[in-house]
C-alpha cells in the first residue's frame, strides 16, 4: 500500500505541474496587457512599465512560469507590492492582493458547502438506491426511479430560486442563505447553509439513487451471491455483506470525484444563492480578466480532483478484497 501511494503522490505532482503549466501558457499569452488593470485610468508609460516589473510579466512566458513555481515553494517578492510568502500562487491584478490568501479566505464556505451537501446526497442517495434494488420490480423501486430520473433533470439555478422564493420569503421555513464559520455559530452555520445543501444536493442524489441500484441489482445477480444464499445465509447477511461491497467501488469512484469537482467549486449554486466561495471568486476573476487568480482556483481545482481520486484508489482497496496493490 505505502509503495502505491507514493507512485500515486508523484504521478499526482506531475500532473499538477503539467496542469499548472499548460494553463499558465494559455492565461498569460493572450494578447492583452494585463498590466493594464492595475495601472488604472491616469496611467502613464513609466508607471505601467514598472507595473510590469513588479508583477514579473514583463519577461518570457518561459521565465514567468518559472518564477510562478519557484514561488510555490519559496515565495517571491513583488517590488513595490511587497513580499508573498510561500505557498505564493501569484498576485491579483484586481485587488493587488496574494492569489493564495483570497482563496483561503473562500475556501471554508467552499468546505462547508461541498461537505454539507455531500452527506445529504450520499445518505438519501445510496440509501434509495438500495431499498429501491432490495424492492426490484415493485411500486417502490419505480418510485425511486421515477424521482431519481425528474431529479437529475432539474437545473440548480431554477430550483434554488423557486425554493428561495416558496421557503424563504413566502413561508420562512428556512433562513437566508449566507455563511457563518462553524467556529463561530455552529447553529447558524446550518441555518444560513441548509437550504443550498439541499438544492445542490438534488441532482447528486439522483445520480447516486440511479448507480447504486443499478450496481446492486448487478452484484444480486453474481455468482458469488449466488453461492452465498445457496449456503444458507440469511437475505440481510447477504445484501449488506456482499453485495453491498460490492456495488461500493464504483460509487466511491464517483463520490471521490464529485467531492473534488465541489470543492474546486459548485459555481452555480454559490452564483444562485450569492455565496462567496471558490466558484465565486473564478466567476468574478473571469469578469475582472484576473489571470493570477484564475489560474491559482484552476490549480486548486485540479488539486483536490487529483487529491480524491488517490484516496479513493485507497478506499477502494478496502472496499474490495478483490482489488490488490502491488
Amino acid at each position: 500500500m505505502l509503495r502505491f501511494l507514493v507512485r500515486r503522490v508523484s504521478g499526482a505532482m506531475v500532473i499538477l505541474l503539467i496542469i499548472s503549466a499548460v494553463t499558465f501558457w494559455l492565461f498569460y499569452a493572450v494578447p492583452r496587457d494585463p498590466a493594464m488593470m492595475s495601472c488604472g485610468k491616469n496611467c502613464t508609460p513609466e508607471a505601467l512599465e514598472q507595473i510590469r516589473k513588479n508583477l514579473g510579466i514583463d519577461e518570457s512566458i518561459v521565465m514567468q512560469y518559472w518564477h510562478w513555481l519557484a514561488g510555490v515553494f519559496a515565495g517571491r517578492d513583488y517590488g513595490g507590492y511587497g513580499y508573498c510568502d510561500a505557498p505564493c500562487l501569484g498576485y491579483s491584478f484586481a485587488n493587488r492582493e496574494p492569489v493564495f490568501g483570497t482563496i483561503m479566505d473562500r475556501l471554508p464556505l467552499t468546505l462547508s458547502l461541498a461537505f454539507g451537501a455531500a452527506v445529504v446526497f450520499v445518505i438519501v442517495g445510496v440509501g434509495a438506491g438500495m431499498l429501491a434494488a432490495l424492492k426490484q420490480g415493485k411500486f417502490l423501486d419505480k418510485f425511486a426511479s421515477s424521482v431519481s430520473l425528474l431529479g437529475s433533470s432539474l437545473q440548480i439555478y431554477f430550483v434554488g430560486y423557486i425554493a428561495m422564493f416558496f421557503l424563504v420569503s413566502e413561508l420562512g421555513i428556512l433562513s437566508q442563505p449566507s455563511y457563518t464559520p462553524l467556529t463561530e455559530n455552529p447553529a447558524a452555520w446550518v441555518s444560513g447553509l441548509l437550504l443550498p445543501w439541499l438544492v445542490l444536493s438534488i441532482i447528486f442524489t439522483a445520480n447516486y439513487t440511479r448507480m447504486t441500484r443499478s450496481q446492486m441489482v448487478e452484484q444480486l445477480s453474481e455468482d458469488y451471491v449466488r453461492t452465498a444464499r445457496a449456503k444458507g445465509l440469511s437475505k440481510r447477511n447477504v445484501f449488506f455483506r456482499f453485495a453491498w461491497r460490492g456495488a461500493m467501488g464504483p460509487i466511491v469512484t464517483l463520490f471521490g470525484i464529485d467531492l473534488g469537482v465541489l470543492i474546486g467549486g459548485a459555481i452555480i449554486t454559490e452564483t444562485t444563492f450569492s455565496l462567496q466561495g471558490i466558484g465565486r471568486l473564478a466567476i468574478q476573476s473571469v469578469d475582472q480578466s484576473d489571470l493570477p487568480m484564475l489560474l491559482g482556483v484552476t490549480v486548486l481545482a485540479a488539486g483536490a480532483i487529483v487529491m480524491f481520486n488517490i484516496i479513493v484508489d485507497a478506499v477502494y482497496a478496502l472496499i474490495d478484497p478483490r482489488i490488490r496493490l502491488a
